[in-house]
């Protein structure tokens, strides 16, 4: 009975562990988005840079050393990987405006995104079973998507702080998880040591 003892403790022990740990990793970057957002924004868009430099090689590499491929196959490959090391290289060239024109076509798409979800969802109301739902979804959807496309910048804004303040409740709720598994640990620790 030691045996199942020890692998239910040790099967406690992972879970508040990875709890803890993503619960942390969580709170800290929610927090680094809320101090620093326009800082965090642009390593982010660094990422996204780099990305796109290492993609257009790797397309490069393609349209060169594919023998296989027809010669517009070849030259297709290779003026998207040339398109793709363009737009990473000067979007590391000027990270700020790039940090600032990313935020800007993310909310814009986001907003024409509503608008069309909006619309579909009302292009449906005869086939929903709930009329009154899909309706009140429908201009909602639309009138948030109408509100981002007048102001995408405040939107992303916006945007940024609901994605840093969420990040830091799911870390702060994952620790909690992971201190309060350690007492069901105890229990059932307790249980399992009462049977033998």
């Amino acid at each position: 009975m030691s045996d199942s003892l020890t692998e239910v403790r040790s099967f406690f022990k992972s879970i508040r562990v990875t709890l803890a740990v993503s619960g942390a990793i969580a709170l800290i970057t929610g927090v680094v988005l809320l101090v620093w957002p326009l800082k965090t924004a642009i390593i982010v868009t660094g990422i996204i840079a780099a990305y796109l430099i290492i993609a257009g090689l790797v397309y490069v590499g393609l349209g060169i050393f594919s023998g296989r491929k027809s010669g517009w196959a070849r030259i297709g490959f290779i003026a998207l990987g040339a398109l793709y090391i363009v737009a990473g290289v000067v979007a590391f060239l000027n990270l700020a405006a790039a940090t600032i024109t990313l935020a800007f076509v993310t909310a814009i798409f986001l907003g024409v995104s509503w608008i069309v979800d909006g619309i579909v969802s009302l292009t449906l109301l005869n086939k929903d079973g709930s009329k009154a739902w899909t309706i009140i979804y429908a201009i909602l959807s639309i009138a948030a998507g109408v509100i981002v496309l007048f102001s995408p910048l405040l939107a992303a804004v916006a945007l940024w702080w609901v994605l840093g303040i969420t990040l830091v409740v799911l870390g702060i709720i994952q620790i909690i998880r992971a201190i309060t598994l350690g007492r069901d640990e105890k229990q059932i620790s307790g249980l399992l040591t009462e049977q033998v």
